[in-house]
């Protein structure tokens, strides 16, 4: 973005005193005509600007001058760490103060604020790929965002089911999964997950003394736990090189790599025999058809009959349209 660009600009010239346009035009990835066009643009915006001719000229500010670029908010300082993420920023009310910090960042982050936006960054995480693909509304997610961020406990009254149940809990973290956001949070010495879009009201209690906990690595783990328990069914294959290599590509990826560590030796034709854990017959109907001619079903027979019955339609759909017309043409006379 130019307004960025304009902002290192600036800058780098009250860092270097004074600068060619080669050299800036080298720092900012751009062309010297770019450079100079920027440099018209801040003058006009009223920036002190020198241009100097000669072997030893140049361009640089005024003497004496500088920005007032430096005066970064805590909010804006932790806004600066999910700057990748500026939709989700919207959502927790800190969407205005990530187009401040942006430019003031430049300057330098003071000690105080920098230890505080690390420690905010270990607390907020984005795990990108979904589950079930639906966002959910969440009302008292800039509630819930402002407990996690000032170590303050949270009362919250908790939809569960047809049930509404109160809850004291410490919040450790939030995480947005596919459009969903889960709140993690301890409960005595428990830690739990809860999906924000069910806390029905929420309120800031006192300051608690966060334990050492790393959302990150609680996330993947219990995220791998729960992924493990929608996988219900167990069905034996035959697949080739191609199919038992791009297996994982297709299913679960520890459910695929713990049936490619126990798989039977291969055959004379290279088949290998494997037992893969699948969420349900319908799901492994669809993820195996993209193995194509590399996977046979050995059993059960409903998963054979399905994925048959699947490549049947797929060949008479994509039939060549000359074959097709041929078949469709009507009789003619006898």
């Amino acid at each position: 973005m130019r307004a960025e660009r304009l902002v290192t600009l600036l800058f780098l010239l009250q860092q270097r005193g004074r600068s060619t346009a080669a050299e800036l035009a080298a720092a900012l990835e751009v062309s010297e005509r770019t450079v100079y066009r920027d440099v018209e643009a801040l003058l006009a915006a009223g920036v002190p600007l020198w241009t100097e001719q000669g072997r030893t000229g140049g361009i640089r500010l005024m003497a004496g001058w500088r920005t007032r670029l430096d005066g970064l908010t805590s909010r804006e300082a932790a806004a600066i760490f999910a700057v990748g993420v500026p939709e989700l920023l919207a959502e927790l009310g800190l969407g205005a103060s990530l187009t401040a910090a942006r430019a003031k960042v430049l300057a330098g982050l003071p000690a105080p604020l920098r230890e505080y936006a690390s420690a905010i960054a270990d607390r907020f995480h984005l795990d990108a790929p979904g589950w079930f693909q639906q966002s959910e509304t969440a009302t008292k997610l800039t509630v819930v965002a402002d407990a996690v961020a000032s170590t303050r406990a949270l009362r919250m009254d908790y939809r569960r089911g047809a049930a509404v149940v109160t809850r004291e809990v410490d919040p450790l973290g939030l995480v947005v999964k596919a459009g969903v956001w889960y709140l993690v949070a301890r409960v005595g010495t428990d830690v739990r997950t809860y999906r924000v879009s069910r806390i029905e009201s929420a309120s800031l209690l006192a300051e608690f003394t966060r334990p050492d906990f790393s959302l990150a690595t609680w996330w993947a783990r219990s995220s791998a736990r729960f992924e493990r328990s929608l996988l219900r069914e167990t069905v034996r294959l035959r697949l080739n090189h191609q199919g038992l290599r791009a297996l994982r590509n297709v299913t679960d990826e520890d459910a695929a790599a713990a049936a490619t560590a126990t798989a039977g030796p291969p055959d004379a034709d290279g088949w290998r025999e494997v037992e893969l854990e699948v969420e349900s017959l319908p799901v492994a109907t669809t993820q195996l058809l993209s193995l194509g001619a590399g996977v046979e079903v050995v059993a059960p027979v409903e998963l054979r009959a399905a994925l048959a019955e699947l490549g049947l339609a797929i060949a008479a759909r994509n039939t060549p349209v000359e074959d097709r017309q041929e078949r469709d043409r009507p009789p003619g006379p006898s």
